[in-house]
């Protein structure tokens, strides 16, 4: 179960940028170049976002894990600064940039969108076939 929840998880980051690519493609021929260039920027954000949980998850879990009863260190405050950093540093850029911050938001939601996707392709091929 482990190594099927780690293969879940490696393929993710392929259809973040899949979604990204397709999704840029779209945008810049419904607004131009300014709506592809913003919604790559918001998927190129939502894949970092996605990294930054993902690493902030394990650390948790490990922590968890490995010394119950312990308080933990500040490995996840640590963490927890650069996701707020990161989502403050994205939002100061895209502002004032000039950068559609819908499309931008479009391309952030790629994100979401993978994981909803790679979800339904792991039930279709784990319980499908019953």
């Amino acid at each position: 179960m482990t190594s099927d929840l780690s293969a879940v998880i490696a393929r993710v980051p392929r259809l973040i940028a899949m979604l990204g690519i397709l999704g840029a493609v779209t945008a810049g021929r419904i607004g131009g170049l300014p709506y592809a260039w913003a919604f790559l920027i918001g998927a190129v954000a939502a894949y970092f976002n996605f990294r930054l949980i993902e690493r902030f998850v394990n650390r948790l879990v490990q922590t968890m894990v490995g010394t119950p009863g312990k308080r933990p260190r500040l490995a996840g405050l640590r963490l927890f600064i650069q996701l707020a950093l990161f989502v403050v540093g994205a939002f100061v850029i895209l502002r004032y940039s000039g950068v559609n911050l819908v499309v931008a938001f479009c391309g952030f939601l790629v994100c979401p969108a993978a994981v909803i996707l790679e979800s339904i392709f792991y039930l279709i091929t784990y319980y499908g076939h019953s």
